[in-house]
């Protein structure tokens, strides 16, 4: 089946902007789409067009890079003839897939640029990794977009919903609830949403099959992918990344979700494992969050780079992850979590979800989080800070117990001058109390 994705349009806009002067290199996690939008746009927007798959590359086409590329008559007459196909000026794209394995063709689009006849679009994962960037020179003339998992709209397109996500918006900025049907509708699609994830490959089998046990199948296999990756790619600290990947469940369950080290080894330290964090988080496997100490100035300035918390960057691989393979070997867990009768910590899920939705929306994760043994007043723990009409907006998320906030109200009075509006992101309808705003979690993507 083919999925509608957001992505696409920014690819259209930016073919009608750059007109020839930039390429573009799509980043994002493997197997979120990244192969399958760029050939979409490439047949729907060119005459021709040519895709270079370096994960499976013909040694004749490596030669044509190795050996014509300072004449590029030659170089493109050889690739025309190699794929049959015929080259239009300014109506020709070529596709660079899974560039990070061959990083000197991205380097090379800095003079296939400059040269003016085609446009070049870049596909790649793991792009910015040092031994992907450190025998290159990245062109100045390359624009980058990151893609993400299908967000929550683009799930409801998949699944033949085409109107639930304009009404959800329009509720939301008219701060008018749903209504009692209309959200317990939107909120079963979302806890579909959060089961099955947003990696194509889960949602197209869920389109297809509705059976949760399939889904997971295809879940465990994009796990086992990225395990792959860090075993091959993760060299010299591979165990740390790994044994960071298998603990992210174990750490998100807890109550103060902040990553604690010392569950790996009593004496590991952030220095140890910093690039271990940052491999995962340039592989958009994870979503980074961090601790900013100071929200009275700019949330990027004062941040704990030590105190962090580790999402996962898809909640339905968390799921999978949470989950060993004999718990779910049929439908029922899957069933009982979407109809209520399974207790479990629902809160982690819900929170991995908003972290992965404001990552979608481009927004850097931040967290606020402060401990005093003389000062109770000054104990509070934020789950997210976001920029908000140049100010600062606190968002708690909760799962149960939503009428207490006692670090929200805490919040709101050390930093009133700062702070625009207040959220609390839960499972019920939208509600405004006391300076508050209850936003359902299925709104969040709207903030």
């Amino acid at each position: 089946m083919e999925l509608k994705r957001k992505f696409y349009n920014k690819l259209v806009n930016w073919k009608q902007t750059s007109n020839g002067s930039t390429s573009m290199l799509i980043e994002g996690a493997r197997r979120v789409g990244k192969s399958y939008v760029a050939a979409a746009f490439a047949k729907r927007n060119y005459m021709s067009h040519i895709i270079i798959d370096f994960a499976n590359i013909d040694p004749a086409v490596k030669a044509i890079f190795e050996n014509n590329s300072t004449d590029l008559d030659l170089f493109f007459n050889k690739l025309s003839a190699f794929y049959g196909v015929k080259l239009h000026r300014r109506d020709t794209l070529f596709v660079f897939d899974e560039v990070q394995l061959y990083p000197k063709a991205r380097q090379l689009t800095k003079y296939l640029v400059a040269d003016g006849r085609f446009d070049y679009l870049l596909t790649g994962s793991l792009i910015t990794l040092k031994n992907n960037v450190e025998t290159i020179v990245i062109p100045s003339e390359e624009e980058s977009l990151t893609m993400y998992p299908l967000d929550f709209e683009e799930f409801l397109w998949a699944v033949g919903n085409e109107s639930m996500a304009d009404y959800i918006s329009e509720c939301f900025y008219s701060k008018t609830p749903l209504g009692q049907g209309m959200h317990r509708k939107a909120m079963d699609y979302f806890k579909q949403y959060m089961l099955v994830g947003g990696m194509p490959q889960a949602v197209v089998k869920y389109v297809e099959s509705h059976d949760f046990e399939k889904v997971d199948t295809e879940k465990r296999w994009i796990l086992k992918l990225y395990r792959n990756d860090i075993s091959k790619f993760a060299k010299g600290y591979e165990s740390k990344v790994m044994a960071i990947f298998d603990e992210i469940p174990s750490q998100l369950s807890k109550h103060e979700k902040k990553f604690s080290l010392s569950s790996l080894t009593k004496t590991a330290r952030m220095r140890e494992y910093e690039d271990s964090f940052m491999w995962l988080a340039d592989a958009k496997v994870i979503n980074l969050c961090f601790n900013n100490t100071d929200p009275n100035r700019g949330l990027g300035l004062n941040m704990e780079q030590s105190s962090l918390k580790c999402y996962m960057a898809d909640t339905g691989l968390l799921f999978s992850l949470a989950f060993s393979e004999t718990e779910l070997m049929d439908n029922e867990i899957y069933k009982a979590i979407l109809f209520d009768k399974l207790q479990l910590n629902e809160g982690m899920f819900l929170e991995n979800i908003v972290a992965q939705t404001l990552a979608t929306s481009n927004k850097r994760l931040f967290f606020y989080s402060r401990s005093s043994r003389e000062n109770p007043d000054d104990r509070m723990e934020i789950d997210f800070l976001i920029a908000e009409n140049r100010k600062i907006a606190p968002l708690e998320i909760k799962s149960s117990r939503y009428q207490q906030h006692v670090s929200l109200d805490k919040f709101a009075a050390k930093f009133k001058q700062r702070i625009s509006n207040q959220y609390i992101i839960y499972t019920k309808d939208l509600i405004l109390k006391d300076g508050v705003t209850y936003i359902p979690v299925y709104m969040a993507g709207l903030l």
